[in-house]
């Protein structure tokens, strides 16, 4: 290594130990929001009392903050404290999601889904394969993250290529691509439903922007779901895989204590504790599928296929309640409304016809079972949407929001900062944040309370901007040592490669996170400027 080379690499370590060191600190995301709640409560009581108004668009008078700590805050929140957890938008919709999405996981569906995509793609398209299936594994949730890269390697190594190349591209295809998916998932609905919750706060945008669904970014999402998965693709074929083996890492796995090949390789896999933490969660996979898989797959996507059909002919039927009073679909319709109820029927019914096949269902009654494995996976942010839903009841509520969107949108209008390059400033904003703070709900929260408003009187449709958080959200997500998951691959890599540290999968990662970034925000600019829809009846900008 020249000393240049050194050089950087020794600068990139301490930027990383940095990023580190500073995310340590940061309490967990219930005691982040608790702080921040209690933050705003302090904020909107001194507002309160210095007599602080906002002249909100829509509104004839102006609002008076409202503050926590008085008479009026006090009994509010004693009264509206269930209210704000229950009636947090978010739960509704991701809950029942997740229930549909628990019985194809448990049931196997989805692993054998992606085993057989891996395992079935010829030896030049297999990195593109990868590609796909990292981004649109993310309907998975943080699975995706300990299910496709061991397989992805697996698949490598069987086609004869470079096991270490499938491995870093199934992880960084999963974690780049999170926030899109050619499927509506749990995590449209997550952040529609927190979108949701925010729009209230300024009358002009109640009135006239689109209502968020799990929809909202759905024609964005598809186009962002291919291109990426080709860019994936290509950087695992032509970057990483490459410089893999120019490194002269070992494609068959290595004992960690002796530096010699292993003849048992599922042997001495611990190094350190924070890795024997992280191999107890990595599953024991094989690449191919059974016979009796393979006929459940079959079967499974068969009735994935009966089902689309029959509620596309229900939904064409001139006589549909699906329809709205127009007899149309947008802007608005049951139809749309109906979105969750149209996920949870076809991820449940496939998942059971598929664990009723393969064995792994053996009845009706292991449904509830894996049902309730699912929420139980969920209990995290059940726990985090008590918090949540509080600070978002309270930020709405003292009007702190309100003043914050219209100083901030007066603020960017005076100083002449508008249009597309204040987006492209939202993004570094999300990107730099995501480094820090990991959880999307947790982020999307804090950013949509301030950005959505602020952004909606700009003219900036909300799922836009929500549009906008999912780029900057995703692509450096793979790059930080905050990512729990970054120890899970670590464990992985040194099977492999017994020297590497969290430094070594890091710089890996960065091949995968810049044309990520850039792509990903080039496909947002051809939307914009050409006035695309997101989705189904939402578009760009806010018309009157």
């Amino acid at each position: 290594m020249t000393a240049t080379a050194t050089k950087r690499s020794n600068v990139g370590d301490r930027l990383l130990t940095g990023i580190e060191r500073v995310g340590n600190k940061l309490p967990e995301p219930f005691a982040l929001f608790t702080i921040l709640f209690l933050i705003t409560a302090v904020v909107s009581t001194a507002m309160a009392w210095g007599n602080v108004v906002v002249h909100v668009p829509g509104k004839d008078e102006p609002l008076a903050i409202k503050g926590l700590f008085t008479g009026e805050g006090l009994a509010w929140f004693t009264t509206t404290l269930g209210e704000n957890y229950i009636g947090f938008p978010p739960l509704v919709t991701v809950a029942t999601i997740l229930l549909a999405i628990g019985i194809a996981e448990k049931s196997g569906f989805l692993a054998a889904a992606i085993r057989f995509t891996i395992g079935g793609a010829p030896r030049w398209l297999l990195p593109y394969t990868v590609g796909f299936v990292g981004v649109v594994g993310s309907i998975m949730a943080d699975s995706a993250f300990v299910v496709i890269p061991p397989l992805a390697a697996l698949a490598f190594k069987a086609a004869g290529r470079h096991p270490v190349a499938g491995l870093l591209g199934g992880f960084a295809s999963a974690g780049a691509g999170y926030s899109t998916n050619i499927f509506p998932t749990s995590l449209d609905a997550l952040f529609a439903g927190i979108t949701n919750a925010v729009i209230p706060t300024v009358p002009a945008l109640a009135n006239h922007a689109t209502e968020a669904n799990p929809l909202s970014n759905y024609y964005f999402n598809i186009v962002a779901a291919v291109v990426l998965s080709c860019v994936a693709g290509f950087v695992i074929d032509k970057v990483v895989e490459p410089r893999v083996m120019r490194a002269g890492v070992s494609k068959d796995e290595v004992n960690p204590e002796t530096g010699q090949l292993m003849t048992d390789t599922r042997a001495m896999r611990v190094v350190g504790d924070e890795q024997t933490v992280a191999e107890s969660r990595e599953p024991q996979v094989e690449a191919e599928l059974s016979p009796r898989e393979k006929k459940a797959l079959l079967w499974a996507c068969v009735t994935f296929v009966l089902i689309g059909v029959a509620l596309t002919v229900f939904t064409l039927l001139p006589s549909s309640p699906w329809r709205n009073e127009d007899g149309n679909f947008l802007p608005k319709s049951p139809l749309l409304a109906s979105i969750v109820f149209i996920i949870f029927v076809f991820f449940s019914v496939s998942g059971y016809v598929y664990g009723r096949i393969a064995g792994t269902v053996r009845g009706f009654k292991d449904v509830p079972v894996m049902m309730g494995a699912a929420l139980k996976d969920m209990t995290s942010f059940l726990v985090l949407a008590f918090i949540l839903g509080q600070f978002i009841a309270l930020f709405n509520w003292s009007g702190i929001g309100s003043w914050i969107a219209v100083t901030g949108a007066s603020g960017l209008e005076n100083a002449g900062v508008t249009g597309f390059p204040v987006i492209i400033g939202f993004i570094i904003l999300c990107s730099i944040l995501n480094l820090f703070i990991i959880s999307g709900s947790s982020m999307w929260t804090l950013m949509a309370a301030v950005f959505v408003p602020m952004f909606g009187i700009l003219g900036f449709e909300p799922a836009f901007i929500q549009a906008a958080f999912r780029v900057g959200d995703s692509a450096t997500q793979v790059m930080t040592p905050l990512n729990p998951y970054m120890v899970v691959l670590l464990a992985m890599l040194r099977k492999y490669e017994p020297s590497a540290g969290l430094g070594t999968v890091m710089a890996r990662m960065i091949p995968f996170v810049v044309p990520f970034w850039v792509v990903w925000v080039l496909i947002l600019m051809v939307f914009y400027f050409l006035g695309l829809p997101l989705g189904p009846g939402v578009g760009i900008m806010i018309t009157h």
